[in-house]
């Protein structure tokens, strides 16, 4: 009787590159894939559409200066109190120069 035998491993036994490994190579050191897509029709530019893919760790994509996601509300509860903070404080200013206006012409 014979036994079947294993697949070899793609990166050869002593490797030991798995999954786990490649993502955390990957998220280190970070990769960026960028493209363009145009779609154009007898030399007319019809639909442009520019692809911009970064994969990366927290801690670098904060090396290559990028952090977005902490001032977007919808990302952040930090970013979302700041901006409902600063929309208070524009509404109590507008309501008090409303309030002013309407002292004024009620004033003789």
């Amino acid at each position: 009787m014979t036994t079947p035998s294993r697949l070899p491993e793609p990166y050869g036994p002593s490797s030991g590159a798995n999954l786990a490994d490649i993502l955390e190579r990957v998220l280190d050191k970070g990769i960026v894939i960028a493209g363009d897509i145009r779609i154009n029709l007898l030399d007319i530019e019809l639909l442009t559409v520019k692809l911009r893919l970064i994969v990366a760790s927290v801690d670098k994509a904060k090396e290559m200066g990028i952090d977005w996601w902490e001032s977007d509300p919808a990302l952040s509860s930090r970013a979302r109190r700041d901006e409902l903070a600063r929309e208070n404080a524009e509404l109590r200013h507008r309501l008090a120069q409303l309030e002013t206006g309407y002292a004024e012409e009620e004033a003789p």
